[in-house]
């Protein structure tokens, strides 16, 4: 049909946009509208060592996309997406109760503890053991489940003061890959701007150069 060959299009279309990024960034948002889509952009970046960087509810969809694909957890989803799912790998936890209408979203600036001075978090806050960063959520993930995740490699690197609330995740073997609960872009300023999207940009900038790198070899003449 008309309609299926139009997806189709629109298929090729977005994985070669994916394909030809020198980077991912998954942002906040709220709902499950296009989660999927994203879940299967962060597979795509973890697996092919894509600079990428989550924010908010992109962590939170790469816990997801973790633990689906590396733990086996095929139904792992957030509980903001399904309330009754067997597999909730990210939950609501509000810093008041849970039964309040208004106002339960944790805001504004938190504490994360950074807690390995060899991370990709360390170095891109230039060895700081702390940061205050700017929050706006009521989702979070599952402290239930954050050691299995990190046995598996998915590794809380930052986390609050009471080591319930995962603040920053990190995987080994990638050159960029770092997820925050907070979100950076609150505090940064053009003159002044966040130090993980320098990082950030600066990952790109390098995955540019080596794939440049590798497109000239594989225009040379002789085989």
């Amino acid at each position: 049909s008309m309609e299926a060959a139009n997806n189709k299009v629109k298929h090729e279309e977005a994985w070669d946009k994916l394909r030809s990024s020198h980077c991912v960034l998954v942002p906040g948002g709220f709902g499950d509208r296009g989660t999927e889509g994203k879940v299967i952009a962060v597979n795509y970046a973890r697996t092919n060592k894509v600079p990428f960087l989550g924010i908010c509810l992109g962590m939170q969809l790469a816990v997801v996309e973790f633990a689906r694909n590396q733990l086996g957890w095929r139904d792992a989803t957030s509980e903001e997406f399904d309330k009754s799912a067997n597999n909730k790998v990210v939950v609501y936890m509000p810093e008041i109760s849970k039964a309040t209408m208004g106002g339960n979203m944790r805001l504004g600036t938190r504490k994360t503890l950074i807690l390995d001075s060899e991370s990709l978090a360390s170095k891109i806050y230039g060895g700081k053991m702390a940061v205050d960063e700017r929050h706006r959520h009521r989702y979070e993930v599952n402290p239930e489940v954050a050691h299995l995740l990190s046995a598996q490699g998915l590794k809380f690197v930052g986390q609050d003061e009471t080591g319930q609330r995962m603040e920053i995740v990190e995987i080994d073997d990638h050159p960029f890959y770092f997820g925050c609960q907070y979100h950076p872009e609150f505090k940064s300023r053009p003159g002044n701007p966040s130090p993980v999207f320098m990082a950030f940009a600066m990952a790109a900038q390098e995955f540019q150069k080596k794939g440049n790198m590798t497109n000239s070899l594989d225009d040379e003449p002789f085989r």
